[in-house]
């Protein structure tokens, strides 16, 4: 490939990267999240509707260059790397984090209400410290998983 071939193809990722998912483009994602196995161009024209199947080929080929699926030799299918760290209840994503920052902001909380001590010692500090550092580390991966997905 040629370096001018290779500028616009990363430039196009990087663009593709910068933009949201709307429109019949997202009702595709939604399909590919349905189904089970690989699917092909002309199978997701046919179940959603589409004027065609090159346009279908057109929103597949936008959900490649986001990392959202990938190809196969039967067709095309959802990268579940991608939605490793959530999980879905209902109609919202929940990342796994989650639970480690409830567990730690509880932990916290309990620390600072239920368990101080009429003097402070280096001991309560230490708790203190151990908790918060794991409460933020928690809260910022969950943050950071939910701004990736």
């Amino acid at each position: 490939m040629s370096a001018k071939a290779d500028e616009d193809e990363s430039r196009s990722a990087s663009s593709a990267s910068d933009t949201y998912l709307r429109g019949t483009t997202y009702v595709v994602y939604r399909y590919f999240l349905k189904q089970k196995g690989p699917v092909g161009v002309s199978q997701v024209q046919k179940d959603l509707g589409l004027s065609s199947p090159s346009v279908s080929l057109y929103h597949i080929r936008k959900l490649l260059q986001l990392g959202l699926i990938r190809e196969e030799q039967a067709g095309y299918v959802l990268d579940r790397g991608v939605l490793a760290y959530i999980v879905r209840v209902r109609r919202v994503s929940i990342p796994i984090q989650t639970g480690y920052v409830v567990f730690f902001g509880v932990s916290l909380l309990f620390l600072l209400l239920a368990l101080r001590p009429i003097t402070a010692n280096a001991v309560y500090f230490f708790a203190l410290m151990i908790s918060g550092t794991a409460f933020g580390t928690s809260l910022y991966e969950a943050i950071k998983t939910v701004r990736h997905s």
